[in-house]
């Protein structure tokens, strides 16, 4: 998660476990116009075996759809629009279920298990059914033919079932789903993710997705090893923060399980993230 930043430096702010594993989280937004409902990424999903989520440490208190009508009063069925950054797994494998994992009222929901917890074998099907899936066109293209450098982090059945069902529409590398809300391509953790800005009522909410996935990579050679492109990360790094800085944007960090919304300051020549007040959100 730090590529070339010594394990001495990091492991400061990001402690490891026994297997050299940080805390992350999924943190993904929602957006109620009045007319929409939407929501920008979909999380690492629940149609993971045993085996894989002891690899991942994997640990949810309750499913997407639990979390999802505790915090909005909504279920799968109300959300409109469901937009992906890109399609790597940990940020597209909530766009389906598999089949029988199905949500009810209250969001709760099953999954078809096997003996030891793994789930069955079923196919994977639409968990948000009257929802238009949004995604870069030349992103759905890479992910259908990924090379071995990133083949792993694609998997079929976060987005096929939508292409079969229709619901799946190939954007442009800019577009703007809802009014205030722009979505644009940066070359750098791929060539294809997508951030996201969302300006209203002269606000701004910016997603890095993954080109800053925590408040901790704010320093600018803090940059994934998972990035295809560092160096135009780093560039990015360099344009971005400070207009961040100097127009007060709210900054949405994809990965940070502690303060995954802050402020990016300057002190004394450094930048580091100021915690938004609960009256402010």
């Amino acid at each position: 998660m730090f590529g070339v930043v010594p394990r001495v430096l990091w492991e400061r702010v990001c402690p490891p476990d026994e297997l050299n594993r940080i805390r992350q989280q999924m943190n993904c937004v929602f957006i109620d116009t009045g007319t929409e409902k939407v929501l920008i990424e979909t999380g690492i999903g629940e149609k993971w075996t045993e085996k894989e989520t002891k690899i991942y440490g994997i640990f949810r208190e309750r499913p997407f759809a639990a979390s999802l009508f505790e915090k909005t009063g909504c279920t799968p069925d109300d959300i409109t629009i469901v937009i992906n950054t890109h399609l790597h797994f940990d940020h597209a494998g909530g766009n389906t279920i598999s089949s029988g994992q199905l949500p009810v009222a209250g969001g709760q929901s099953e999954p078809p298990a096997l003996a030891g917890g793994q789930f069955a074998e079923t196919q994977a099907t639409p968990q948000f059914p009257n929802a238009r899936y949004l995604v870069s066109k030349r992103e759905l293209e890479h992910a259908e033919s990924p090379h071995e450098r990133d083949r792993a982090s694609y998997l079929p059945e976060n987005w096929r079932p939508m292409i079969e069902t229709g619901q799946l529409e190939p954007m442009p590398d800019e577009y703007e789903p809802i009014p205030g809300l722009k979505l644009q391509t940066i070359r750098g953790h791929s060539e294809t993710m997508q951030t996201w800005r969302l300006d209203r009522g002269g606000r701004t909410i910016y997603g890095f997705a993954d080109l800053i996935p925590t408040r901790h990579h704010l320093p600018l050679p803090w940059i994934m090893g998972y990035d295809l492109y560092p160096t135009e990360t780093l560039a990015f790094k360099k344009e971005i923060l400070p207009r961040a800085v100097e127009e007060g944007w709210m900054c949405l960090f994809y990965h940070d399980f502690e303060h995954p919304l802050c402020r990016i300051v300057e002190v004394c020549g450094k930048l580091s993230s100021e915690v938004i007040q609960e009256q402010e959100k």
